[in-house]
């Protein structure tokens, strides 16, 4: 296994022993959008994208601009105009043949980007455009319905499940959208609708953790006794 791959497998399980364990959640945001300083020094396409110079953006289309390129981080003018929430700039994109599944270098998508901003608006308009929920994304291999379930971003859920996202995805850290809807949440109202979103379309109650320990178990042991319940009436064993 690479040196970096290695590290990062690593890393991921050391943070489901932490959360496992009590300790506290980490950030939920591993994307890196551009700083200020970037965003200013951004010209040709990638500038046009971010700042939603829709004329600019139309020269450069007309003019043949590269569609792959890209900034430092392997950022590409989908995934600047989805950090910006350049709606309009994502459509003509899409519509001058961009691949709105690129990943960058830290591996999110723009479907991704939108999903952790709980940008339902941008996330709505890239999936009418043919975008993908079922990229495998980010370090921990996840997907953008597993960073929503983990955010609480419910709206978010509910868009992707109808959008055919994968219901039983398991990430690196051996965990659900379901289970992360428990152990990276907080129980209250949005992650508890987060979870009965997943539960109504069908995600499987019982698939447990890397440890053996399944949904139901999770949540009793975290105290949260609506997504007990909730999980229980969906046939949830413990």
């Amino acid at each position: 296994m690479p040196l970096t791959r290695r590290l990062l497998t690593l890393a991921a399980r050391a943070t489901a022993a932490l959360c496992l364990a009590g300790g506290a959640v980490p950030p939920a945001v591993a994307q890196t959008p551009p700083t200020a300083a970037e965003a200013a020094r951004y010209g040709g396409l990638l500038g046009a994208a971010h700042r939603g110079d829709l004329v600019r953006l139309a020269a450069l289309l007309q003019g043949g601009a590269p569609l792959d390129e890209r900034d430092s981080h392997g950022r590409s003018a989908v995934h600047l105009a989805a950090f910006a929430r350049q709606r309009e700039a994502l459509r003509r994109l899409a519509a001058a043949g961009a691949d709105l599944g690129a990943l960058e270098h830290d591996r999110y998508d723009a479907v991704t980007i939108a999903a952790v901003a709980d940008d339902e608006e941008t996330l709505r308009l890239l999936l009418q455009l043919g975008a993908s929920p079922q990229r495998v994304t980010s370090r921990y291999d996840g997907t953008a319905l597993i960073a929503a379930a983990h955010l609480g971003h419910d709206g978010v859920v509910r868009q992707l499940v109808a959008a055919g996202a994968p219901l039983d995805h398991v990430n690196n850290l051996r965990w659900t959208a379901l289970i992360e809807s428990i152990v990276l949440g907080d129980g209250g109202p949005r992650h508890l609708a987060t979870l009965r979103a997943l539960l109504a379309a069908g995600a499987n109650p019982n698939l447990a953790d890397g440890h053996g320990r399944t949904p139901l178990a999770l949540a009793r042991g975290r105290g949260y006794a609506a997504m007990a319940a909730a999980l229980e009436q969906a046939g949830a064993r413990p």
